[in-house]
């Protein structure tokens, strides 16, 4: 097997809907060759959360609209993961009226790590500024009522241990944003997934 700096890994669960977004893994893969010089697995990783191979991912995205109920082996891996220095970036792809992927993901992260372990990251955090300079989360078109308060948010939510951010959520459905067309990226005036570049970068140690 070659030797890869990153490789991309979705994680699925059995509760809710994991699949969704389908090309975005690929086009953020094509902008991390594009941007860096990192070694860079060219296929989507596809573990279960409950399978302890996720454990060894440098990165993982988990994402989806429905519920969000964690099996007990889901639950274990999640925390060690988090816990163990790893980085997960879960994206709210939830448009419906409730906000119920961001109520029931954080109720489970309150049951994991501590009712006030999630919390509002400010937006001069190293990881505007990992790759590509932001100041702050790049909105959306996609974001309509995330958290059911029918609000566009401008921050970012983390899980962090050691000064680090080990859970980066996000209600703004990047996912969405970034699943076009690769063939009309040529058509964008700015690219999208540069946000998506910082991030793992930021996950690498940036």
């Amino acid at each position: 097997m070659p030797a890869y700096d990153f490789y991309f890994t979705r994680l699925t669960y059995e509760s809710g809907d994991w699949d969704v977004d389908i090309r975005m893994p690929s086009n953020v893969l094509n902008s991390l060759v594009e941007y860096t010089t990192l070694k860079v697995d060219p296929v989507e990783r596809i573990v279960a959360l409950s399978d302890p191979k996720m454990l060894e991912a440098p990165f993982c995205y988990l994402a989806g609209h429905k519920l969000v109920q964690f099996t007990s082996a889901e639950r274990k891996n999640f925390e060690r993961y988090v816990r163990g220095g790893g980085f997960v970036f879960v994206d709210d792809c939830n448009h419906d009226i409730d906000g119920l992927f961001a109520k029931s993901f954080e109720a489970e992260v309150a049951r994991i790590f501590g009712l006030k372990a999630l919390h509002k990251i400010p937006n001069n955090h190293p990881l505007y500024s990992a790759f590509f300079n932001f100041d702050g989360p790049p909105n959306t078109g996609m974001e309509l009522n995330g958290w059911g308060d029918d609000l566009v948010h401008d921050y970012l939510k983390a899980v962090e241990f050691g000064g680090r951010i080990r859970l980066l959520y996000s209600n703004k459905d990047y996912g969405c944003e970034w699943d076009y067309d690769f063939r009309n990226k040529r058509w964008l005036a700015i690219d999208n997934t540069r946000f998506a570049v910082n991030i793992i970068q930021y996950a690498l140690g940036a």
